[in-house]
Formats: structure tokens, C-alpha cells, sequence
């Protein structure tokens, strides 16, 4: 009965659907398809956003009214459905402390279905402050959850701790589609000056962190050779502007890409991708370099070495320091042999276990006992 394994599937972060893009965005339309893959019918249920990036109560307790009143409206959908059509699952993407799930435990709980979660993030220092309404809706979640797909061991740590009883843990690495980004052509020549590259949105907070940190890194590698080619757009634009300036015409700006085969060629051109990381939950775009060949220097903070094998793919270097980060990148500079062989591991690493199939894999194997005798 494959109607049967229809998967109510929820981002509140950001849908699958959203117009703007980013990694959030990237990986939620990924699980779609490794949930396709893996046998069962993904279907966004809701696209009621309740990401609260400012600590507002007012409007949590808004999103938490229209998130109950979602909810109910999507009981009352489904239980008039015939049961063999209704979710055997309700599968819901990235909850933490700024974007609960208010919806998705409700409703597996209405129609007794498993509730699960991938990439679920616990915050107990959000417990009390401006957060504290949206802290409490996460961590129900949470504690609903049957099982909870962790994407990074920065994560686990804080869900292993408070892990209730019946709920289980399951390893699931960040991980790209390879149809989406084909092999790389011919390898990199040596003896160029090196290129560098980063892929990253222009926002206020930890986005500009990061290019004050990677402006401040080059700032003490003017005596060596290096281009850097710069993607991503924002409100923060003329702020990372003014902090290059000082390097021109070193710096070439591309602005947004929407065009993958675009941004390949960036991918597959540079000698280096080079990110700061400030806060990055782990960073899609330094698996997408990795997928192409390009090695990575990135700073260790959160998930990133879940994605970042350290010394074998890439460097990481401690998180916002600015030296370490500056040393780092003058080493590779120095080095293309290195480059290059982590280059090739990179390449390998990625395209060998960091795949579509492997996840599908993985979402199979966990989800077939919780949905084997739902909708039977």
C-alpha cells in the first residue's frame, strides 16, 4: 500500500519552499528527496514559519496561537481522510530554541502516528530570557520526538544528555546530492596564484562576524599571492564591501548565484574555500566545495567538523581566532601540493560517503520499525 507511506514533512525554520535561499533551505528539499528515495511520499504539511530571530514574546505567543490553530485544521484534514491515506509519519527539520515545532507533535499524537525529528538542537541557557516561550516549545518537541536524526556531534552531546526513554539518537551526517553537482573536470593547475572563494549571504550577526574575521585573516597575507572571488548578497553588502576595499583588485564580487552550474565553476576554479564559520550550524556550502574538489580552512565552531574532516579535507582552525585562521591560510597558500591532496580527499570523502543514497539508506533503516504497522 505505498499511500500508506505518505510523510507529513515540516521545516518551521524555513520551508523547502521559501524564495530565499540558503543552507537551511538546501537541506530541507535534500530530506525530501532521501525520504523519496527511501521509499516514502514527502508531503509539506505546513509552511508556517515560527523562526523568531529577535526574542520577541509577543510574537511567539502569536506563532504558538497559529501554530495550535494549524494543527488543529490539519487533524481535522487528515482524519477525514480513509486511514490508509492518511501520514504514517510526521517528519519535521531543524528545531531549536528559535524555531519550535508546535504543529507536528499535535498532530502525530491525534492520529497516533511516529513523530520524528532530524537535526534538533537543545539550549538549556534559553530556558528563561526572550526566548524562554519558544525554548519551552522546542524542548516539547524534543521530548516528543520517537526518534531524532542527529546531524552533527555538536548536537549530541546536549540531546544525549536529556534523552527520555523511549526516544532514539540516530548518527545522520549533513549530505549532498551528487546529480546536483557533477565530477569536476580537469584538476587544478599549479603554479597560478592561488584563488580563494567563499559562498556566503551578506546578513547582520554572524554572517558579517565572519567576513570581519576572514577581511582581518587577509589583512596580515597582503605579501602573498591570492585572488578572492566572493558570493552572496545582503543587507550587510556595503559593510563587507568597505572592509575588502582595501584589497582591490584582488576581490571580485558575483553577488547572489542562483545558477548551480554557475557556482560549480567557482567551486571547481578555486584553489581554497575559505569561511569563518561564526556559529554555522555546519555549512552546506563547505560540503558543496568539498564535492568539487576544493579543500577547506574553516573556523571549528558548532557542527562544522562533522563536514570538515580536519587535516585530511581540510583545516579547522579555533573558533574566531583571527591569527590562527591567518596562519592556517598562509601555510596552504605556500603549499599547492597540500592543497591539492586535500583536494582529492575532500573529493572522495564527500562523493563516497556523504551522498544521496547513504542517506536514503540511513532514513530507511530507522523509519521502517516506526512505520511498519501504522496505516496497516
Amino acid at each position: 500500500m505505498t499511500h500508506a507511506r505518505t510523510v507529513a514533512f515540516y521545516a518551521p525554520l524555513k520551508s523547502p519552499d521559501h524564495p530565499l535561499p540558503s543552507g537551511d533551505r538546501t537541506m530541507a528539499r535534500l530530506l525530501m528527496r532521501a525520504l523519496d528515495k527511501a521509499g516514502y511520499s514527502p508531503q509539506i504539511a505546513s509552511e508556517l514559519r515560527s523562526l523568531d530571530k529577535a526574542g520577541d514574546p509577543q510574537r511567539q505567543n502569536l506563532t504558538r496561537q497559529q501554530s495550535l490553530e494549524e494543527s488543529s485544521r490539519l487533524v481535522a484534514r487528515y482524519q477525514a481522510l480513509p486511514e490508509e491515506s492518511r501520514p504514517c509519519l510526521w517528519f519535521t527539520y531543524h528545531v531549536y530554541y528559535k524555531a519550535p515545532d508546535w504543529i507536528g507533535p499535535r498532530v502525530a499524537q491525534a492520529l497516533k502516528i511516529p513523530y520524528v525529528v532530524a537535526e534538533g538542537s537543545r539550549a538549556a541557557k534559553r530556558a528563561h530570557g526572550p526566548w524562554a516561550m519558544a525554548h519551552e516549545g522546542a524542548e516539547a518537541a524534543l521530548d516528543r520526538a520517537d526518534a531524532i536524526f542527529v546531524m552533527t556531534a555538536h548536537d549530541r552531546e546536549a540531546l544525549e544528555a536529556v534523552r527520555p526513554p523511549h526516544q532514539v539518537l540516530i548518527d545522520f551526517p549533513p549530505f549532498l546530492d551528487m546529480q546536483d553537482w557533477p565530477a569536476p573536470g580537469a584538476p587544478r593547475p599549479p603554479g597560478r596564484e592561488p584563488r580563494l572563494l567563499t559562498v556566503a549571504m551578506m546578513r547582520n550577526g554572524d554572517k558579517l562576524a565572519s567576513y570581519r574575521i576572514l577581511a582581518s585573516a587577509l589583512e596580515r597575507l597582503r605579501h602573498l599571492p591570492w585572488t578572492l572571488d566572493i558570493v552572496g548578497d545582503g543587507e550587510g553588502r556595503a559593510e563587507v564591501e568597505q572592509r575588502f576595499a582595501t584589497f582591490a583588485p584582488r576581490v571580485r564580487y558575483h553577488g547572489q548565484i542562483e545558477s548551480r552550474a554557475d557556482l560549480k565553476t567557482l567551486y571547481e576554479e578555486a584553489d581554497l574555500f575559505v569561511w569563518p564559520a561564526v556559529n554555522e550550524a555546519y555549512g552546506m556550502v563547505l560540503l558543496e566545495a568539498q564535492a568539487l574538489g576544493c579543500p577547506v580552512i574553516a573556523g571549528a565552531y558548532g557542527g562544522v567538523a562533522s563536514v570538515v574532516q580536519h587535516g585530511k579535507t581540510g583545516i579547522l582552525t579555533p573558533p574566531g581566532d583571527i591569527a590562527a585562521f591567518s596562519d592556517g591560510l598562509s601555510d596552504l597558500l605556500k603549499d599547492h601540493d597540500r592543497r591539492r591532496m586535500l583536494g582529492a580527499d575532500a573529493l572522495r570523502f564527500v562523493r563516497q560517503e556523504r551522498d544521496l543514497d547513504h542517506a536514503a539508506s540511513r532514513l530507511r533503516k530507522a523509519l521502517e520499525p516506526l512505520t511498519a504497522g501504522v496505516g496497516a
